[in-house]
């Protein structure tokens, strides 16, 4: 009997170890970018704002990094701190050349520095290709310049969720432990009888 609960546990373990795969929180990183909370958030030196991006003309879901279509893409910065609603804060997209030299050159859209009152910009533009592109905001005005510097792409399509990977291997994993506790236990019968 003492075998048969060792066996349990066992099986117990591994489906919470799987279960634990599945139900973690992922925080991705992406330059200044990450996903906090459920809340894309992008960081400027001291200062944070709040990332939403949609395609109203391709999908409904927002995105927090890469772009997954080409097309119109509207873009929302949102001031989390209060501290940011004097400075003036400049958005910049280029292509991604791994030169900066020339900004004017490599320049997609550009908003150029302003006091955002309302502590919100919104970002309305449309890809007309795919590529690899770099988000620059600068926030000027304070003791210091702050830049961040976030690359992404766009027109790859949607990123396969990592628990979409995960899961099918934890799943084998977990079937392949209980079918080998499983003959264990029935070998271990047949040689003690």
């Amino acid at each position: 009997m003492s075998e048969r609960l060792i066996d349990i546990k066992q099986a117990i373990l591994v489906g919470l170890f799987a279960a634990s795969m599945l139900l973690t929180a992922q925080v991705q990183a992406h330059g200044g970018l990450a996903l906090a909370e459920d809340m894309c958030v992008l960081t400027v030196g001291p200062y944070r704002m709040h990332f939403t991006g949609y395609q109203p003309l391709s999908q409904e879901e927002e995105f927090c990094e890469d772009i997954p279509e080409v097309g119109k893409t509207v873009i929302a910065l949102d001031y989390i701190q209060e501290e940011l609603r004097p400075l003036k804060t400049e958005v910049r997209i280029i292509r991604d050349t791994g030169s900066e030299e020339n900004l004017d050159a490599i320049t997609v859209f550009h908003l150029p520095p302003k006091v955002y009152p309302t502590a919100s910009i919104t970002i309305d533009h449309t890809f007309p290709e795919k590529g690899k592109f770099v988000g620059l905001v600068t926030v000027t005005g304070g003791a210091q310049d702050y830049v961040s510097r976030f690359p992404f792409s766009v027109g790859e399509g949607r990123p396969t969720p990592k628990s979409a990977i995960i899961a099918p291997i934890v799943l084998v994993l977990a079937i392949g432990v209980f079918f080998y506790m499983r003959s264990k236990r029935k070998s271990d019968n047949q040689a003690a009888a």
